[in-house]
């Protein structure tokens, strides 16, 4: 039986508009300069330059209704849950578009090759045939971004046959694998930790009695490995313990991510600082990276046209489809430069909030000194949405005398203590990291004892508390922190 039903919903909208500045904030300093290039190449009447056509913006809400009025008229409104899927909009695409946590965020890295490239450069020098390169290429093209392959021989094997027709067994495949599994870094391709670390041991100088014992280790006792159950090993192998401290030292040097470095140097990740801070006679100053601020201006010879149809035939159809379109990459080319303008107001005004919440902190470099603060407390500051200040908050670094931190460093919960202060959790951590480095390597510190240590440090904190910002700090359980 069918039924009518009317129902209300609550939807937010915004305008295209109001979506790119929301791209445009999230992203970070290193992207800002490809984003401006692109919007250069695709909108003629955009160029470099000091904007001297028009006044500056200087709205302090990136969604106030004077923002849009340029565009009122075209009735262009985008559902905002139709915008979070959208990786392209109106034409104007944006490096990095996604949806963001502040988890999931990464910072930018330096130019150079891809793992990716890395291996297809081995590759070329296998010499194989046709059919063994197209078996080889989406071998590479299944290993993840930490070296590993995940997917089964079987689902590659389909994957031959559907795409590339190319009909082959796992036999064939491991074949091939096992020549990939070859290459720098060592570890690459493999298919679970224990092949990662069997596939290092084997490049290892096979002289050193330490090396085969490390294999048997991994091959057959890699449970008790990885428990840390060191007195079932030593005799099941029947060695000594000193035997043994120098087999694990060999094992635990080795790469649990192979795909995470490139060579023996490693891929060294930059912050790039959105700020810069400096203290000057006890006055901390602020300054916004100048790659955030390019010079931009609307081109002069697309404004002239205008002035040309206004002494034409208004009649003539073509001019007038010209005159549209002119006047399109105007509109649009007088909303960048507004939107860049209002991101580094918006990110000057954010940080500046940050600073006079965290000033004794910027003073001294003294984390003790942090205080508990969540996004919304920046929010109630500036008189701003959560989410704005999170977009800012999620990509940005600032630059110290003490060094460079990611702006999500400051935000942390409070922590009651016994006299009726709220500390940052940031401290408490550290207090945590500092007892368990200081721990005895062969008793380690369980999560009561941690628990029982802050308490009397003043610090009112349950367990489960304790074992969350352990996790937090990725530091593993006692059991597993035991050495010999």
């Amino acid at each position: 039986m069918q039924r009518l039903s009317l129902t209300q919903s609550l939807q937010q909208k915004l305008s295209p508009q109001q979506i790119q500045f929301i791209k445009l904030l999230q992203i970070p300093t290193a992207e800002l300069e490809t984003r401006v290039e692109e919007e250069l190449e695709i909108n003629p009447a955009l160029e470099e330059g000091p904007d001297t056509e028009f006044e500056e913006t200087n709205n302090d809400d990136p969604f106030s209704d004077d923002y849009d009025d340029d565009y009122k008229e075209r009735n262009d409104d985008v559902d905002l849950g139709s915008y979070l899927n959208e990786d392209d909009y109106n034409g104007y695409k944006m490096q990095g578009d996604g949806n963001y946590t502040e988890e999931d965020r990464e910072m930018p890295v330096a130019n150079r090759s891809t793992l990716t490239d890395t291996l297809m450069q081995q590759f070329g020098y296998l010499n194989l045939d046709e059919r063994q390169e197209i078996i080889g290429m989406q071998l590479i093209g299944s290993i993840e971004n930490d070296g590993y392959i995940r997917r089964s021989m079987q689902a590659i094997v389909n994957d031959l046959a559907f795409s590339h027709s190319i009909f082959t067994d796992t036999d064939e495949l491991e074949t091939v694998l096992k020549r990939i599994q070859t290459f720098d870094p060592p570890g690459i391709a493999a298919r679970s930790l224990q092949e990662c670390l069997l596939l290092q041991l084997h490049r290892k100088d096979a002289g050193d009695p330490a090396v085969p014992l490390a294999i048997r280790i991994i091959e057959d006792l890699f449970e008790e490995f990885s428990k840390k159950h060191y007195d079932k090993i030593q005799k099941r192998l029947n060695i000594s313990e000193e035997q043994l401290k120098k087999v694990i030292q060999i094992i635990t040097k080795l790469n649990p991510k192979p795909g995470s470095v490139e060579g023996e140097d490693g891929a060294v990740q930059y912050l790039i600082p959105d700020f810069i801070l400096s203290n000057n006679a006890g006055k901390i100053e602020l300054t916004l990276n100048s790659r955030n601020a390019p010079e931009l201006r609307i081109s002069r010879s697309f404004a002239e046209m205008l002035d040309t149809y206004e002494k034409s035939d208004k009649n003539n159809r073509s001019l007038k489809e010209t005159v549209s379109f002119v006047k399109q990459k105007l509109d649009a080319a007088k909303w960048f430069i507004d939107a860049i303008k209002q991101r580094q107001a918006t990110l000057l005004k954010t940080m500046n909030a940050i600073v006079k919440f965290q000033y004794d902190f910027f003073l001294e470099g003294d984390e003790t000194k942090l205080r508990p603060m969540i996004l919304k407390d920046i929010a109630n500051l500036i008189d701003m949405d959560v989410s704005t200040v999170s977009r800012v908050a999620n990509s940005k670094a600032v630059q110290t005398e003490f060094g460079i931190y990611p702006l999500k460093y400051f935000f942390s919960e409070g922590i009651a203590t016994d006299s009726g202060e709220d500390v940052s959790s940031r401290e408490v951590k550290n207090i945590l990291k500092e007892f368990i480095d200081h721990e005895p390597k062969g008793n380690p510190l369980s999560d009561d004892k941690l628990e029982k240590m802050l308490n009397e440090r003043g610090y009112n904190i349950a367990r489960r508390t304790v074992a969350k910002y352990r996790e937090q700090l990725n530091i593993p359980v006692a059991r597993l922190r035991k050495q010999l």
